[in-house]
């Protein structure tokens, strides 16, 4: 089983995008929105230098914005 988080906004259109991939492949993640939950911006900008989203983990490798062939290599 994959471990996927999906860390998004409420208006990043790539962030639906990658929601829709997700749910498209029938692939289940759990999402975390960043404006909701400022602490966890900060945890990610600590974890992967990044400030931008989407940034998807997937059994703890990071795909940074919009990127199904590095999501699904991620998966494999």
């Amino acid at each position: 089983m994959n471990n996927v988080t999906v860390y998004t906004t409420n208006t990043c259109p790539y962030c639906t995008m990658i929601k829709n991939f997700l749910d498209g492949k029938n692939i289940p993640y759990k999402e975390v929105n960043v404006e909701q939950s400022p602490e966890m911006m900060m945890e990610l900008m600590q974890k992967t230098g990044q400030m931008g989203v989407p940034q998807t983990e997937i059994n703890g490798q990071w795909v940074v914005g919009y990127d199904p062939n590095s999501i699904m290599a991620a998966l494999r």
